[in-house]
């Protein structure tokens, strides 16, 4: 499932790229797309295939170059392929990607039928410096030096990922994997200094689920309230979720992959009284001890 999703996200945020090229007025090429987004020739031309069955493409027999008619030039406001492009990223509410439904997504109409609610996502533009600088050094294997939370840090760059509204540099720092927030990311200085990937580093970035990349795996075992049950049934609400047990009350025996408490008590809490962690039990223990003091009356 992870990997249909990311495939997905890869598709959609290229094909709305695309999109904006050419309305923007671009000529665009099959060998020059393919290098950018680092794609085989024959998966740019399934591309424009999708594309040409929206919207009327015109192919130069000189340069094989693609564009659009001019009567289509500015059809799509950008901001209805931003919204697209950051719906593709929570593909998982809708039913598909394909072209038929792009197509209905980026109509005028779109938005008296299609809404994503309760996702905030920040501004893209104000990262536009970060990203360009972010995107060479990692694809040249360059160390990059910046200011994070006012200390100097010198880092691996393995992947810029978008995570939960907002956007993230995955990097080593010290020998240890580590999410830095690009809001936070200051005074950027690209080093002349290579580094080889580690194979390690590179499947932990493909296993994992979101931007916890610190210390080792543990399970945590919870008992879920019938009353919620259906919740944890539908879709996954915890990290690497399985339910273990249902019981004839509707009750839930579940199981989820954890590798800091931060990436899991928010997400109890929020389903409290209705969820309780069983094992182990210092999560509990901390969970209650942070609610007691939550409830202790304020100090004047």
């Amino acid at each position: 499932m992870g990997r249909t999703a990311s495939t997905h996200e890869r598709l959609a945020e290229r094909l709305a790229n695309i999109l904006t090229k050419l309305n923007a007025g671009h000529s665009l090429g099959v060998l020059e797309l393919a290098q950018e987004f680092h794609v085989s020739t024959r998966t740019i031309e399934r591309d424009f295939d999708r594309l040409n069955s929206y919207l009327p493409l015109i192919q130069d027999e000189a340069t094989k170059k693609y564009s659009v008619d001019a009567v289509y030039l500015g059809r799509f406001k950008l901001q209805d392929i931003q919204n697209f492009a950051h719906i593709s990223g929570i593909g998982q509410l809708y039913p598909s990607l394909e072209m038929s439904f792009l197509s209905a997504l980026l109509d005028e109409r779109s938005s008296q039928i299609f809404s994503a609610k309760g996702y905030h996502f920040e501004n893209a533009r104000q990262f536009s410096e970060h990203f360009q600088v972010f995107s060479d050094v990692i694809h040249q294997h360059k160390k990059i030096s910046f200011v994070y939370n006012n200390v100097t840090r010198i880092v691996e760059p393995y992947r810029l990922i978008h995570f939960q509204g907002n956007w993230y540099l995955v990097a080593v720092q010290r020998s240890e994997l580590r999410a830095f927030r690009l809001s936070k990311i200051e005074h950027v200085q690209p080093m002349q200094e290579s580094f080889c990937h580690n194979p390690q580093v590179l499947a932990q970035l493909e296993e994992e689920e979101g931007i916890w990349f610190g210390g080792e795996k543990q399970d945590v075992l919870f008992s879920v309230h019938p009353d919620v049950a259906h919740h944890f049934k539908e879709r996954k609400l915890l990290p690497e979720q399985y339910i273990e047990q249902e019981e004839a009350s509707g009750a839930l025996t579940i199981r989820c992959k954890i590798r800091h408490e931060k990436q899991l008590l928010p997400l109890v809490r929020y389903w409290i009284p209705h969820i309780k962690i069983v094992q182990p039990a210092y999560l509990q223990k901390k969970l209650e001890q942070d609610l007691q003091h939550y409830l202790l009356p304020a100090s004047i």
